[in-house]
C-alpha cells in the first residue's frame, strides 16, 4: 500500500541541491507527487509530497538524515495521509499587486478566513516597478470557495476590501 511523506528542506542555495534531493528519492524508490522549490535570499527551500511503500519511505528517511548532515540542510519529514474528498468547493485564482507595505498577506488571509474560505496555495514576490523603481508586492493565491457562497457578492466585497487597502486585484475561476 502506498504511503505518503512530506519533506521540507532549507539550506544554502547552491548548484545541485535539487538534483541531490531528487536522486535520493529516486534511488530509494520513492515517487514525487507534488513539489514546490524556490530560492529565498541566500537559502533554497523545498517542499515535496513523496509516495512509496512503507519500506521505501523508511529507507528514504534514513538516507535524508545522512544527506542533511553532510550538506548542511535542515530537513523535516512527516508521514501523512491522502486528503479526503472535498466536494462543493470552487477553485478561484486571486492576483493582487500594490506598493509594498506591511500586512498585505495577513489582511488577505483575514478576509478569506472570516468567510470560511480556504487558501489552497499562496505565492508572493517583492520587486521594483519597471519605470519608477518603487517597491512593489504581488500575491497569487488559489482559494477554495464553498459552492453555497454567492460569488458575485463575494467578488464585490473583495474588490471593496482591496480598494480600502489600495490593492489592484482580480478574482476569477481557475481555468482547466
Amino acid at each position: 500500500m502506498e504511503q505518503l511523506l512530506v519533506l521540507s528542506a532549507v539550506g544554502s542555495d547552491r548548484k545541485g541541491v535539487v538534483r541531490d534531493l531528487t536522486r535520493i528519492v529516486l534511488d530509494c524508490g520513492g515517487n514525487i507527487l507534488e513539489s514546490r522549490m524556490t530560492a529565498l535570499a541566500a537559502e533554497f527551500a523545498v517542499l515535496m509530497l513523496i509516495s512509496g511503500k512503507w519500506h521505501t519511505l523508511t529507507r528514504l528517511e534514513k538516507e535524508l538524515d545522512r544527506v542533511a548532515e553532510a550538506n548542511e540542510l535542515e530537513i523535516q519529514l512527516k508521514r501523512t495521509e491522502a486528503r479526503g474528498q472535498r466536494d462543493n468547493l470552487l477553485p478561484y485564482a486571486v492576483d493582487a499587486v500594490c506598493l509594498d507595505q506591511p500586512g498585505i498577506v495577513h489582511n488577505l488571509a483575514g478576509f478569506f478566513a472570516a468567510r470560511d474560505i480556504e487558501i489552497a496555495e499562496l505565492n508572493t514576490r517583492s520587486y521594483a516597478a519597471a519605470h519608477t523603481g518603487a517597491p512593489m508586492f504581488s500575491v497569487q493565491m488559489t482559494v477554495s470557495i464553498p459552492a453555497t457562497v454567492h460569488i458575485s457578492a463575494l467578488r464585490e466585497e473583495f474588490m471593496d476590501f482591496c480598494d480600502q487597502l489600495n490593492l489592484d486585484a482580480i478574482m476569477e475561476p481557475v481555468k482547466g
